[in-house]
């Protein structure tokens, strides 16, 4: 019974000193890979690449490089189709500036005319009103001298007819006086007395 005790004892102990053995393999390995994975980490908050100078000369380089590319894609496309661009611009700005210095000066031009135009038409109507008012003037002159021809004329023959019915009227006043002068004497002396006696007497009167 002792002996089987002594034999499982020794036997248990050398399997514990293989775990405990392995078990201070593995703490080791954790503590260097710790050890490792915080060396790394350290290494890694060290300085900005950029501001880091040992990566100076790289960084220098590879700017060189890409300025060198841009430079040559802005002068070779860029740049180009720009001036371009700029140049129809110029030229379309010119044609339109042209157009309507070219467009003003015909306005100027149509505006001359046009007062030219108007000056003249004034001058002209002026010129035909004068020419029509002597016209009309002379119209109304020769007008008015028939008028006054004619006015004479007919006064003239109506001072005529006048004179004359005046003429004849006074020779039947006469006759009528002589006729009246004639019963007169004849009805108070009881004589014949003529008409014509009584009209020399009458005209001897007035004489």
């Amino acid at each position: 019974m002792s002996q089987t005790t002594i034999v499982v004892a020794e036997t248990t102990a050398p399997a514990a000193s293989t775990q405990a053995t392995t078990a201070g393999t593995a703490a080791a390995d954790e503590t260097g890979h710790t050890t490792e994975s915080t060396a790394a980490e350290g290494g890694h908050k060290g300085a900005f690449p950029p501001m880091d100078a040992t990566t100076f000369p790289s960084q220098i380089f590879w700017l060189v490089i890409f300025f060198t590319l841009l430079y040559l894609l802005m002068s070779r496309l860029a740049l180009p189709k720009m001036a371009a661009v700029l140049e129809k611009r110029h030229k379309a700005i010119e044609s339109d500036l042209s157009r309507a210095s070219a467009l003003k000066h015909e306005t100027e031009a149509a505006i001359q005319h046009y007062e030219k135009s108007l000056a003249d038409a004034r001058a002209n109507a002026q010129g035909i009103a004068a020419e029509t008012r002597s016209k009309i003037a002379a119209e109304i002159e020769a007008e008015r001298s028939a008028l006054e021809k004619t006015l004479s004329a007919k006064l003239a023959e109506a001072e005529a007819r006048i004179s004359a019915t005046k003429a004849r009227a006074m020779q039947d006043v006469h006759e009528v006086a002589a006729e009246t002068a004639a019963e007169i004497v004849s009805a108070l002396t009881g004589a014949p007395v003529s008409k014509d006696q009584a009209a020399r007497a009458i005209a001897g009167l007035k004489g």
